[in-house]
């Protein structure tokens, strides 16, 4: 894991405006890199690589990652408060202790990530894909999963009892629904479209 400068971050930040705006510059490609505790406040990082990345702790708040990928990404108890996630990649990302209020993860691919005891209060998660995603003691109070593919996804109340998981084989269609409106409630949720896969 390559460890980034203050001075190395801001010029890679620079370039990737220029990049952005079609100037010149170059895509960030900050692949594996280690920035943990790193201060990206309002950072522009739209279509960034942050492949693998290390952002233990940074501070995204309000940061611009639409459709960046974050495969894999380290951000556990980072602070992405108010930033744009949408389209973006966080495929088997953790988000463990991350807060996520009022984070924008419209059609945002989550499928397999880490977001135990994750804030998403407010957040919204419109299309965005869920699939084995771990949300267990996930604060998701106001969050908006209109559209959300919940398949597989752990969903758990923060009580003492065993992890509620959304179905992955589905008989009675119907009845399924139901059961996770009920589910949806109890978490302050509303769920108005369910996609949901058969095997």
């Amino acid at each position: 894991m390559k460890t980034i400068t203050a001075t190395e971050l801001n010029d890679i930040l620079a370039s990737h405006k220029l990049w952005l705006d079609g100037k010149g510059g170059k895509r960030a490609n900050l692949e594996k890199a280690y920035l943990e505790g790193a201060n990206l406040k309002d950072a522009n990082l739209e279509n960034a690589n942050l492949y693998g990345a290390n952002l233990e702790l940074a501070n995204l708040e309000k940061a611009n990652l639409y459709g960046a990928n974050l495969v894999e990404a380290n951000l556990y108890g980072a602070n992405l408060y108010g930033a744009n996630l949408e389209r973006a990649n966080l495929k088997k990302a953790n988000l463990e202790y991350a807060s996520l209020e009022l984070a924008n993860l419209v059609e945002a691919n989550l499928y397999g990530a880490n977001l135990v005891e994750a804030n998403l209060y407010g957040a919204n998660l419109e299309n965005a894909n869920l699939e084995g995603a771990n949300l267990e003691n996930a604060n998701l109070e106001g969050a908006n999963l209109e559209g959300a593919n919940i398949t597989c996804t752990i969903l758990e109340k923060k009580v003492e009892k065993q992890p509620e998981v959304s179905p992955c084989k589905v008989e009675n269609v119907e009845g399924t629904r139901q059961a996770l409106e009920k589910l949806a409630k109890e978490h302050g949720m509303k769920i108005d479209s369910i996609s949901l896969s058969f095997i």
